[in-house]
């Protein structure tokens, strides 16, 4: 079980299972013993019944036992008669085991006769309840041996048995009751546990869907409603609003951290790159000095693209990067930045096409945003494209969506790395640093993502290695979006 749902679903439907087959089998033979003390008390009241019988015959100076034609001694036919109505097996004996007597409704052989008689034999005239086995592999005969008394001198003992297959016959409806209901009552008891849980994790989801919802940096002034009941669950949205609360201080000191110190950072950096401008325009500069000069002017143009980068995505962290809506002719707008693509493109040895439609393209959006977000994909296309490749620009229009996208034949990205591509400050390459080949600190293609959003499209990336990578920007063709922050 992979959820607690399907888990407290299992255990419950286990444990009322359980309980379940436990009742039953309890009831089973509660019902079981109590229908064979039923048995042991029925035949000791037909044995106490028939030794009264003999006994009252005796007393009125009947008849109770007679000698037949074969001058064997039998039971009186009167008694015989009276006796026959016992439901149950009936065997009378004299004091010396010679039957008088016994029920013609139960056919016993020779054997099983003489069984009997040892048993009352073996009882010495004295009262004895048992089972027997008379044959084997067969039922057990439950019997009482009940001593008639010397009232009646000429009848000793009276043997009454009863097989248990009435009794199981009774059981049986019973069990049979209990077979069915069982999977019944399991299956209700699944049903229930489900609904159970699914009540008593309800306000679970509720939380884990408004968590989810909590994406970014913008979304963490959100806070879970708290059940007014301060059960678990309520203790539980209570510790995440603490969370959420103490995340949403850090990511807002954070933020004004980066924006204030990118923009103190402008200022001496504007300083030190006047200066070196104007150290390079000194007249018989020694060669070593302006190479050291040029050098020194490059790192602060990277560091001053670095700070500008932060302080945008900082203020759009904040909300306070407005973007600057109008009419705009995307194909014009391709086809300007295609002509700067070119330039990268020929220094690095690489082919640039652009593909437009012939008709203007017209969607609100920043121009100047837009144009960084077109001039960062070409320049991470160019970069990670070896010298004889081709990237391509092209835009399109269908559906109500207008689709722009660069293209490369580059050395691709691994396809755990595509997840991480629009993270900050991360690289595919090992080479992270700004002294490599491919020189960056990893915060293009987080800004694009960001004008992407912001203008209410989306950016995907489908790339395989040693084939190529394509960067695809999809926009609505006529609607204004009110998402203007990006997701960090």
């Amino acid at each position: 079980m992979q959820t607690i749902r399907g888990r407290l679903t299992a255990w419950y439907a286990t444990s009322l299972a359980l309980a379940l087959t436990a009742f039953v089998v309890t009831l089973y033979l509660s019902r079981r013993h109590a229908s064979y003390q039923e048995l042991d008390r029925r035949i000791a009241s037909e044995a106490d019944l028939s030794a009264g019988i003999l006994a009252g015959v005796s007393r009125a100076g009947g008849v109770v036992v007679q000698t037949d034609a074969s001058g064997r001694a039998r039971l009186a036919p009167e008694l015989v008669a009276t006796l026959e109505a016992v439901p149950d097996f009936l065997m009378i004996t004299d004091s010396l085991g010679q039957v008088l007597f016994s029920s013609s409704n139960t056919t016993l052989i020779y054997e099983q006769f003489e069984q009997l008689r040892k048993l009352i034999l073996a009882a010495g005239g004295q009262r004895r309840e048992g089972r027997v086995q008379l044959v084997a592999g067969g039922p057990t005969l439950r019997y009482i041996v009940h001593p008639v008394g010397s009232a009646v001198p000429a009848a000793g003992v009276v043997l009454v048995g009863a097989r248990p297959e009435s009794v199981e016959l009774g059981l049986r409806p019973l069990l049979s009751t209990f077979l069915l209901t069982l999977p019944l009552g399991i299956l209700a008891a699944y049903f229930m546990g489900w609904w159970l849980a699914f009540r008593a994790l309800e306000p679970v989801d509720r939380i884990t869907t408004e968590v989810r919802e909590i994406t970014d940096g913008q979304t963490l002034h959100r806070r879970l409603p708290v059940p007014l009941l301060k059960d678990e669950v309520g203790r539980l949205a209570e510790t995440l609003n603490q969370m959420l609360h103490r995340l949403e201080r850090s990511f807002s000191a954070l933020r004004r951290f980066t924006a204030d110190a990118s923009h103190e950072l402008k200022t001496p950096l504007t300083v030190l790159r006047a200066g070196v401008e104007r150290a390079i325009t000194t007249p018989r500069m020694p060669q070593e000095t302006l190479a050291a000069l040029e050098e020194t002017l490059q790192e602060i143009n990277r560091m001053t693209e670095l700070v500008d980068t932060l302080l945008t995505l900082a203020r759009a962290d904040e909300g306070t990067a407005p973007l600057h809506r109008e009419p705009v002719d995307l194909k014009k707008l391709v086809e300007e930045t295609g002509e700067t693509g070119e330039l990268l493109a020929e220094d690095a040895g690489v082919t640039m096409n652009v593909t437009a439609p012939g008709a203007p393209v017209v969607v609100d959006v920043d121009a100047s945003r837009m144009r960084q977000l077109v001039l960062n994909l070409l320049t991470n296309a160019v970069k990670y494209t070896p010298s004889g490749g081709r990237v391509t620009l092209w835009l399109e229009q269908e559906n109500g969506r207008v689709k722009l996208g660069v293209s490369d034949t580059g050395i691709g990205i691994a396809p755990g790395d595509l997840p991480h591509v629009f993270d900050r400050f991360w690289r595919a390459d090992t080479a992270r640093t700004r002294t490599s080949e491919r020189p960056g600190v990893g915060l293009g293609l987080a800004i694009s993502k960001w004008i992407a959003e912001a203008h209410g499209g989306t950016i995907d990336v489908q790339s395989r290695p040693g084939r190529g990578t394509t960067f695809t920007v999809t926009l609505p063709a006529n609607a204004h979006p009110a998402v203007t922050q990006p997701s960090s």
